[in-house]
């Protein structure tokens, strides 16, 4: 894992932000392969977490990735409930903030169909292989196709050793 998601997923974890880890990187936490350019996590939209999230990467510069003026993060109680969704470049990599997840749900859903597990001694919650796979196939782009292959092999072999 490289030191700047292991970066990012601490300050995350440290000022107390609700999310599940979910996409590539999670697909990568369970033991595929393939690399991924961001992190990807489903997040509690609640005004309360998303200014904690604020505040997590303040000093990194968050931008707004799909604007066309890159507008810097700046939230408030009033501004949280305009989102959805945040995807942010920060100086320590992208960050995806989903409310929702295709063929899983919101976050309260994420967070149940989500394991703990430890991650560069950090605890961290990680949609379960069984979600994951789900997920990628509501979503059904090439890349997704080629990850479920990897997820259902991974899978198999842990249904083997258990």
């Amino acid at each position: 894992m490289s030191n700047d998601f292991v970066n990012l997923l601490e300050r995350l974890i440290k000022n107390g932000v609700k999310f599940v880890i979910v996409g590539g990187f999670a697909g990568v936490v369970h033991g595929c392969t393939y690399v991924t350019q961001d992190i990807d996590i489903c997040c509690d939209f609640s005004p309360d977490n998303l200014l904690a999230l604020q505040e997590a990467i303040s000093d990194l510069e968050p931008v707004h990735r799909m604007t066309p003026d890159r507008k810097k993060l700046k939230l408030s109680d009033k501004t949280c409930t305009q989102f959805k969704n945040l995807y942010l470049d920060t100086e320590k990599g992208q960050l995806d903030c989903l409310s929702f997840i295709d063929g899983l749900g919101d976050y309260s859903r994420a967070r149940q169909e989500s394991e703990l597990i430890e991650v560069e001694d950090m605890k961290i919650r990680v949609l379960s292989l069984d979600a994951l796979i789900r997920t990628k196939r509501a979503l059904n782009r090439p890349r997704d196709k080629a990850a479920i292959m990897q997820l259902e092999s991974i899978k198999k072999l842990k249904e083997k050793t258990s």
